[in-house]
């Protein structure tokens, strides 16, 4: 008896990617081609465009759409609303964003200072001032003198 063997390839889209004509993306988004259309019209939604001009939908389009969906149908919100939520998601995703380039920015500051601290401590303890004679003077008795320095040629 011979083994039958079968082999599986499986492809992998990235979710930018436009893969559904209009007519799938409206049934996957359970709305009608128009609205899509509507939709459009109004900047909610920007499909992808073949060479040839169809309407090509990704993935993350058609969750959009199925957001837009809910946000009409379920929580009873005009177009005007969901163009309105979609801009602020908008910010708050770049926000967001900034700010935690700022925190990554502010640790790497933070520990920059922290090392700067640490050389301080480390030159400051061997810096030991001497009065005359060798003894060894508290920096806080210590009164601020200048050295005169002669430099050929002047």
């Amino acid at each position: 008896m011979a083994t039958r063997r079968t082999t599986r390839t499986t492809v992998q889209v990235s979710s930018d990617r436009g893969v559904f004509m209009i007519s799938v993306a409206a049934e996957l988004a359970d709305m009608h081609p128009q609205t899509l259309r509507m939709y459009e019209a109004r900047g909610l939604i920007e499909p992808q465009r073949s060479p040839k001009g169809t309407r090509l939908y990704s993935h993350k389009d058609v969750e959009k759409l199925r957001r837009i969906q809910e946000m009409t149908a379920e929580l009873g919100m005009n177009l005007a609303g969901v163009e309105r939520v979609l801009e602020l998601e908008t910010q708050l995703d770049s926000m967001s964003r900034k700010v935690k380039a700022l925190e990554k920015r502010a640790a790497e500051l933070k520990a920059e200072v922290e090392r700067l601290e640490q050389l301080r401590r480390e030159l400051r303890a061997e810096v030991v001032p001497y009065a005359k004679g060798g003894e060894i003077v508290r920096v806080a008795d210590m009164k601020s003198f200048k050295i005169p320095v002669e430099r050929p040629g002047e």
